[in-house]
């Protein structure tokens, strides 16, 4: 599912494999979207430490939900991108809890959006 519209704090942008030579994603993502980088676990600790390095976290960030919330709103990132599509495994209470951090954050302070890439799903 492609949304172009952003004055939504999560956007969900399908991975086409088809076209993996990097022509689709960039037209949706902002280009000065900052990547959140992923390894095979999602988990809150993973998250959390990925995010910190991403953003340039000061030395103060706490590690948890509460700071990274005070951390992504004074921060001057106004777009994330978390692909999904090399993660085997999503502990979803933690992804969720980020999410409505997001969308809190989004919500108050305009920032950040989340550019969340998923597996390419073929309805044929």
């Amino acid at each position: 599912m492609n949304q172009k519209d952003t004055s939504q704090a999560i956007h969900y942008v399908s991975q086409d494999p088809i076209n993996q030579n990097g022509t689709a994603l960039p037209a949706v993502i902002p280009t000065q979207a900052v990547t959140i980088p992923a390894c095979d676990t999602l988990d809150k600790t993973t998250l959390l430490t990925s995010l910190a390095r991403a953003c340039h976290f000061p030395s103060y960030f706490s590690h948890n939900w509460d700071s990274a919330w005070d951390c992504l709103t004074d921060s001057d990132v106004q777009h994330l991108v978390l692909d999904l599509t090399v993660i085997k495994k999503i502990n979803t209470e933690d992804f969720n809890i980020f999410k409505s951090i997001i969308e809190d954050a989004y919500s108050d302070f305009g920032k950040p959006q989340l550019w969340i890439i998923v597996p390419f799903e073929n309805d044929t």
